[in-house]
């Protein structure tokens, strides 16, 4: 009986063994597609809660076995669609079809210390579509946002290689910095062109005081988050992508050739009322004349490439992601000294240590190098040259040339001569722009450590509390050299040693500076979040410190013996006269307490509220704790029962919000009073304000979310006002006083209001997808009060007074040309000696006095937009996609000095054709004066070089075709590969005749132009 029993409980327990056997070993296939029917290589196939799992074959076949310890559901991932988790329910075959990820109102957005669903928002926050930026091929993540958010503005400050970007959301609202705060991955910073732009995961975009109070004293211009891209759970996955490109220049005026130029400078002789004979007339027989197109002399082809790899995979424990990306441009200037290179390294690596603690690092380097080159008009002024230069001049000298040199063959003073002389008493002694481009060697570069690391844990029992710990470094290191080799023809000046030199770079010289700079940010908080039925509370308390110190040092010196980079060091000039060096140090910190609430009741109703306190170094004593309060509710209409038989409308909610920022964005210890002491004197260079505080803007938000047809149409509206207060100020007081420098005051206020439209169609349920979507936000801008003591800022062009725009252009105002004597003399009745001839500009009389004088002058335009917009397009077919970026701005001006040097400037430069339309006659002309070497009203600040630089530009399109569906028919280990052509501002529609109407300066004298780029690309992923 014993033996019996215990066989049966041999065989009991071998059935069990068996059963469990068959258990572990249940085995699921199934192949996975898109909503077109192709197959899906790569997909993460994953038992749901473990690490069990695999990936898609390249027919998009899948096998897996389950664990029976473990849920018996299937997750299926893919990036760029809708995960799906799937029960077994005794299949052993499971087919799937994903579906392309839609913009949801259940997405998560990322809003730097916090994330919200999206439904749940109640201020002004914007998402950037990153499907819509990927086919941007720049190299600044700043320039992949143009377009892409209403109300906010980015221009590319000029076209060269390596140079700045501007942003601006909502307008200018201050006399100082105005860009907004970045935070990435949790570190804020003032500067984002170190970041790969093919390393962005999201970009939200906090526009209101309800979003951005969070951040406090330095969110007053708006705040940018980003998020890199992280690790996925599953196999690696390895991208390459890289493309190369050509850029030329367009939009180039037609400058005068060599007979048009000699007809034109001996008119301009005939009508100058010089005695003798014209001196042009007989020198148009001339043989030693060119006939030199400076334009297409200076400006090449230029060449850009990029090459980015990365590498993400892991398991539900660890996570991982490595890129790496390398990009160079040449620019479009003859020779290769306006290069810029940027090196990028990133890892980011997330570890699941158990259920409660997860840690996490996100670092990335980055080296750049840029060959600086002049591009605003400014010193050497190269672009600015190549305009003014006379056409007879040559770029070379002869080689049979006495004053000709291998080591600086380029012409120079106009038909110099051995003997020293020249002929610059009728041919303008303009630089030769070849010649600067050459000698140009001024290099900068930087390398930049950024990143964090962090620890997350989860309290009590359900994990609704979690304590985050964050530290940021942000460590700058920046190097400048800039060699100014000595060239050109010599004109007899300079000091007594260095007689026999050429005029420019007299004698040559080096300049070096060092510097680095470092932030150390160091935050913690505590988010709870918590739902009870129909309610969903969660609130956030945190704080943070933020610690910058800076340092540099620079020197100088000249007259280098050996000019050959080996001895282009410091120790190798000149070391007993004109020798300079500095060397300077500064430091900040911020300390900061805040917190936030948000409660949700059924869906439908929701507020938030936020508060930050900061204590900022930067201010005085008095005033260094500033508090930034912030509310705003939401109402979603569409959740209410009387609105559940409108069955075409999906989403419709109403929002408002107020609230206060900050803007701490001026010079370190500028509330001091500061001495300097020579000798035994003490001198007072500045008195300091103990009670310097906060700029502070006051915002007021409205705004309606409307989806329509299950969110395939979206739109949403916002309206604001904004209003800075306490503005710093620059004070200088009376002479009485003495010579010292301003005081920072608090005094100036500027308003700024607009609307701001977001709308967008989606269509992804057919083989055909297709989208577009557009933004446009418009700007009021108006300066509200200044100090007493200074009632108006004047700049080059400028005045900024109460009632007006910031920065308006102000000037005299043309009021056509001048026809006849008759004319003049009627006109200007109160002038005794008028020195107008016909001809010459008149200008409008705003007194009716009969005299152009100060009063006269007037606002003759506005620099600020009125509006800016995008539209994005997009389609894919089977294999094929196609994406467009159209960008504009509508409503601004901008003053054109390039246009007045080469159509009004008096002096024997070169011109447009345009001049050929010039006066010369009683009736030719009314907008063109006549030629002349004297003054024809042309020297006046006037609204004859102010232009409507309103444009709209085809910033980017691209067309691509993928492999997949075939690569998913063969045997190689390759999920996708992607070829594809872009091209970037292929035409500009505007009326303005400078170079570039998106340059970023008010004053434009020659801007280095953003060029068209053909770009040729591939992407594979493994």
């Amino acid at each position: 009986m014993k033996a019996t029993i215990n066989h049966v409980w041999l065989i009991m327990l071998i059935i069990a063994l068996a059963n469990q056997s068959l258990v572990a070993q249940i085995r699921i296939s199934g192949t996975v597609r898109d909503i077109k029917g192709e197959q899906l290589p790569g997909v993460n196939v994953v038992q749901k809660n473990t690490t069990n799992g695999n990936v898609t074959d390249q027919q998009g076949r899948y096998t897996l076995v389950l664990r029976s310890d473990a849920p018996q559901s299937i997750v299926f991932n893919y990036i760029g669609f809708e995960a799906q988790d799937i029960p077994v329910n005794g299949k052993v075959s499971i087919d799937v079809i994903l579906k392309e990820k839609r913009e949801s109102l259940n997405e998560v957005v990322v809003l730097g210390y916090t994330s919200q669903k999206r439904s749940n928002i109640t201020g002004a926050v914007s998402s950037v579509r990153m499907a819509d930026v990927e086919p941007r091929r720049v190299a600044d993540v700043a320039q992949v946002l143009q377009g892409q958010v209403a109300g906010v503005q980015i221009t590319q400050s000029t076209g060269a290689p390596g140079e700045g970007i501007n942003i601006r959301i909502r307008g200018e609202g201050t006399f100082g910095d105005n860009s907004p705060l970045f935070i990435v991955d949790g570190t804020p910073t003032r500067d984002i062109s170190f970041l790969n732009p093919s390393d962005m995961q999201s970009v939200t975009v906090l526009k209101d005081a309800s979003a951005a109070a969070i951040y406090g004293s330095r969110a007053s211009a708006g705040v940018i988050v980003i998020t890199t891209k992280m690790g996925t759970t599953g196999k690696s996955v390895i991208d390459v992508n890289y493309f190369n490109g050509i850029q030329q220049v367009s939009n180039l005026p037609t400058m005068l050739n060599k007979t048009q130029y000699m007809d034109k400078v001996e008119e301009a002789w005939n009508n100058s009322g010089y005695p003798g004979t014209n001196p042009y007339t007989g020198d148009k027989s001339r043989t030693d004349l060119s006939n030199t197109n400076w334009l297409d002399e200076l400006f090449e082809t230029g060449h850009s490439q990029n090459l980015q790899l990365s590498a993400n995979g892991g398991s539900e424990k660890v996570k991982y992601l490595l890129s790496g990306a390398y990009y160079s441009q040449d620019g479009i200037v003859i020779y290769k000294n306006d290069q810029y290179q940027r090196l990028n390294f990133r890892s980011n690596v997330i570890g699941n240590l158990n259920d409660r603690l997860t840690v996490g690092s996100n670092v990335q380097f980055t080296y750049g190098k840029q060959d600086k080159l002049s591009s605003k008009g400014d010193e050497p002024g190269i672009i600015r040259h190549a305009f003014i230069r006379p056409p007879v001049l040559s770029v070379f000298k002869n080689t049979d040339d006495p004053t000709y040199s291998s080591t600086n063959p380029f012409t120079d003073l106009p038909f110099y001569k051995a003997d020293g002389t020249y002929e610059s008493n009728k041919y303008e002694f303009s630089s030769n722009p070849i010649a600067l481009a050459y000698f140009t060697n001024d290099k900068r570069s930087n390398f930049r450590t950024f990143g964090n690391i962090y620890g997350e844990y989860a309290l009590l029992k359900n994990k609704d509390l979690k304590f985050r710990t964050n530290v940021g470094v942000d460590l700058n290191f920046s190097h400048n050299k800039a060699f100014n080799q000595n060239f050109g023809d010599d004109d007899g000046g300079g000091a007594a040693e260095d007689k026999g030199l050429g005029r420019k770079n007299r004698p040559n010289s080096l300049n070096e500076d060092r510097g680095q700079e470092s932030t150390i940010t160091w935050n913690n908080t505590l988010n709870y979040n918590k739902s009870i039925e129909k309610h969903v509370f969660s609130a956030l308390v945190g704080s943070e410190y933020i610690t910058n110190h800076s340092s540099s040092i620079g020197g100088t010196r000249n007259r280098f013996e050996y000019t050959q980079e080996e001895f282009q060091y410091l120790d190798y000039g000149n070391s007993l006269t004109n020798v300079w060096s500095s060397g300077s140090g500064a430091e900040w910190t911020l300390f900061s307490l805040f917190g936030s609430a948000n409660y949700a009741y059924d869906s439908k109703y929701f507020i938030t509220g936020n508060l930050r306190a900061d204590a900022s170094s930067r201010f005085g004593p008095n005033n260094q704790w500033g508090y930034f309060p912030s509310v705003s509710v939401g109402w979603k209409v569409s959740e209410e029962n009387f609105m559940k038989s409108v069955n075409w409308l999906s989403d419709l909610k109403l929002r408002a919000s107020i609230g206060k920022l900050g803007n701490q964005e001026i010079g370190n210890y500028t509330y001091l009073t500061l001495f300097t002491k020579t000798g035994e004197e003490v001198k007072l260079l500045r008195y300091g304000n103990p009670d310097l505080k906060w700029e502070t803007t006051t915002q007021n938000n409205i705004g309606v979310d409307f989806g329509m047809l299950k969110n395939k149409i979206y739109l949403s509206v916002d309206y604001f006002k904004k209003k800075t207060t306490g503005i710093l100020l620059p004070l200088s007081l009376p002479r009485i006083v003495g010579d010292v420098e301003a005081t920072i005051v608090n005094a100036g206020e500027v308003s700024n209001s607009g609307f701001e439209v977001d709308l967008g169609y989606r269509n992804s349920d057919r083989a055909f997808r297709y989208s577009i979507s557009g933004n446009i936000g418009t700007l009021t801008n108006r300066v509200d009060k200044l100090h007493p003591n200074l009632p108006n800022i004047i700049g080059q062009v400028t005045k900024t007074e109460v009632g007006h725009p910031l920065n308006s252009l102000y000037g005299f105002k043309m009021d056509g040309i001048y026809q006849n004597q008759a004319e003049i003399d009627d006109y200007l009745f109160g002038t005794v000696n008028p020195s107008e001839l016909p001809g010459d500009i008149k200008f409008k009389d705003f007194n009716g006095d009969g005299i152009i004088n100060d009063q006269d002058r007037a606002y003759i335009g506005n620099p600020n937009p009125k509006f800016s917009y995008g539209i994005n397009l997009s389609a894919s077919y089977k294999g094929f996609d196609f994406s467009a970026l159209l960008q504009g701005v509508g409503g601004v001006d901008k003053y054109n000095d390039l246009k007045k040097i080469i159509d009004y400037d008096s002096r024997p430069f070169n011109h447009s054709i345009r001049v050929l339309d010039s006066w010369h006659g009683e009736g030719t002309s009314n907008t063109i004066p006549r030629s002349t070497f004297n003054d024809n009203g042309s020297s006046k600040t006037s609204s004859i070089f102010v232009e409507d630089a309103s444009y709209m530009r085809l910033k980017n399109i691209e067309l691509g075709y993928s492999f997949r569906s075939i690569l998913a028919k063969s045997k190689l280990n390759v999920q996708n590969i992607r070829f594809y052509v872009s091209g970037q501002n292929l035409f500009t529609v505007t009326d303005y005749t400078g170079l570039d109407p998106e340059s970023t300066d008010i004053l434009d004298k020659g801007t280095y132009p953003q060029s068209r780029a053909i770009l040729f690309g591939v992407n594979v992923k493994f």
